[in-house]
């Protein structure tokens, strides 16, 4: 019989490892790959949570800013208009029959007025802080 392949082959020298120092890298990956299995599963969670209860916190905030800002206004117009009267803001001229012909305004009070209440209605907002909304997670 004819040999097909007549070179030698080319022996490499066998490696032995440590049975137990490669049984420890496995154990080693295998629980690192835990670690980084259980972050992933960990953050996804809380990304989701946090998707889900944004947009409804998103909305708390906004109607009680706008709670906040509409009582705050309405008090402050109410304690600037208790220091003006009627009488400042316009001018009612009447005819011979006591009939009413005109109403003209006092552009200059309402101004201050109007500008008063806004001051006023911007050192509260400024003055009140931080609120805290809290959302119930049941």
């Amino acid at each position: 019989m004819s040999k097909i392949y007549s070179r030698p082959r080319i022996r490499i020298p066998k490696i032995i490892l440590n049975n137990r120092s490669v049984n420890l890298n496995k154990e080693k990956n295998a629980k690192v790959a835990k670690i980084i299995i259980i972050l992933i599963i960990a953050f996804s969670t809380v990304k989701v949570i946090l998707d889900a209860v944004y947009p409804i916190f998103d909305t708390l905030c906004e109607n009680r800013a706008k709670s906040i800002a509409t009582i705050i206004s309405n008090e402050e117009a109410t304690n600037v208009m208790r220091e003006h009267s009627y009488d400042e803001m316009f001018t009612i001229e009447k005819d011979s029959n006591n009939n009413i012909e005109m109403i003209k305004s006092n552009v200059i009070s309402i101004n201050e007025i109007i500008s008063d209440v806004a001051i006023k209605i911007q050192q509260r907002l400024d003055s009140r802080g931080r609120e805290n909304i809290s959302i119930a997670l049941r």
